[in-house]
């Protein structure tokens, strides 16, 4: 096959610029949920779209992949991945679980540097809140949750926890659409109290914070689930 028409489109552009470009707008359009769970990506198509070649198209959505955003069906269709609403409760109970490990082992350390990278984090999600850009405030919150893991000091919990948040981007996506992304400002402030309490060393404090924390995401979910469940049936697919 011929694919001098395709390493044209190419042409110019730093190896790999390509690749990131498409991962990083089909990323952001799959957790913002403008692409729906089971929407068809056609490389062909995708190629046409970016002006490029089926090469970088096709490194992407490998990126993609491995992170659970889309899924290589049988017939080697890609489609975006769906979502298993079965799942969730065992995902609550690791999600919970880590918000309570982490947020406990953080607040039993001392890491000034750590602190203002944690507070750097708080900073973009207020502001992200207060924009109300609903993917910025996923990012901040992922990277928010992994600075405390990160201070807490075991790299497997970070690392677990950091797979957890990833993996649960768009439930958190459909979390912040249960109020049209105009996030009350009481989740920034519980952000805020989880600090005071890791800056004051009070382990029990910040275990309850983490668990009211997790406890109330479970929550809205559930009954958002509940109130709509023909629209959680189309994003599983269903």
């Amino acid at each position: 096959m011929d694919h001098s028409e395709d390493n044209k489109s190419d042409a110019g552009r730093p190896r790999g610029s390509g690749t990131q470009s498409v991962y990083a707008a089909l990323r952001r359009e799959i957790l913002g949920m403008t692409l729906d769970p089971g929407s068809p990506l056609d490389e062909v198509r995708l190629s046409e779209r970016f002006g490029m070649s089926r090469t970088p198209i096709r490194e992407a959505l490998l990126r993609l992949a491995s992170e659970g955003l889309v899924t290589t069906l049988p017939n080697r269709n890609t489609i975006v991945s769906t979502i298993d609403f079965a799942e969730l409760p065992p995902y609550f109970d690791a999600l919970t679980l880590m918000y309570r490990v982490t947020t406990r082992a953080a607040a039993s350390r001392r890491n000034p540097a750590k602190m203002e990278e944690i507070r750097r984090h708080q900073r973009d999600f207020s502001a992200a809140v207060e924009a109300q850009d609903a993917y910025a405030m996923i990012e901040a919150n992922r990277e928010f949750h992994v600075s405390i893991a990160e201070l807490g000091g075991n790299p497997y919990y970070t690392s677990f926890f950091a797979r957890l948040l990833d993996e649960g981007r768009r439930i958190l996506r459909l979390y912040y659409s249960t109020f049209d992304d105009r996030l009350p400002r009481q989740y920034v402030d519980e952000h805020e109290a989880m600090i005071a309490a890791i800056e004051a060393g009070d382990i029990e404090k910040a275990d309850r914070l983490a668990i009211d924390h997790a406890a109330q995401i479970v929550r809205q979910i559930q009954e958002y689930i509940a109130r709509d469940v023909n629209k959680a049936a189309l994003l599983t697919g269903l």
